[in-house]
């Protein structure tokens, strides 16, 4: 992993660490110069397993328009189908529809590419991968395609107040 230094963070990533500080975790922020927009190019930028990147997927019901964040392994696609499902009442039998690049940065103030799974503009329901329970360390983007973040796979249960679930 090719780190820059401790260099000047975009605020983006600012706002993530701040998220991680008040949990009391050890997680920083690392900025890469290499992309991290992708699952594949994260993990090669990192030195880690696909499986260990953690993305963050916006969706939303489409007649309320709730967000949902899904936390998928990076391996990992989500069964839009099946989602209903695992997020049982809280939707109320809505049909949810993954979200267009304006709504993700309106609910969440970041871009598609680097939207991490903390610090929203609107707390999200959240269904966690059970397949990143798997891992030691899992990496999560932090705001922007070239910031970071590791963290334990139950501390991101809790910081995101997930659910975790099979997603595949």
């Amino acid at each position: 992993m090719t780190a820059v230094g401790n260099g000047p963070r975009t605020t983006a990533a600012e706002r993530v660490q701040a998220v991680l500080d008040r949990y009391d975790l050890s997680a920083q922020v690392v900025t890469l110069s290499a992309s991290t927009r992708t699952a594949a190019e994260a993990a090669a930028a990192i030195g880690c397993e696909v499986g260990q990147i953690a993305k963050s997927l916006i969706f939303r019901t489409r007649d309320s328009a709730m967000p949902i964040l899904v936390v998928a392994s990076g391996l990992n696609r989500v069964n839009e189908r099946a989602l209903p499902a695992r997020l049982g009442n809280r939707v109320a039998g809505e049909r949810i529809v993954r979200a267009d690049a304006l709504y993700v940065r309106e609910v969440t103030g970041f871009a598609i590419g680097g939207v991490p799974p903390v610090g929203h503009r609107i707390a999200p329901l959240t269904v966690i991968d059970a397949d990143l329970m798997g891992y030691r360390t899992v990496w999560a983007a932090a705001g922007t395609p070239h910031a970071v973040f590791s963290i334990r796979p139950d501390d991101l249960v809790r910081i995101c107040a997930g659910r975790v679930e099979t997603i595949t």
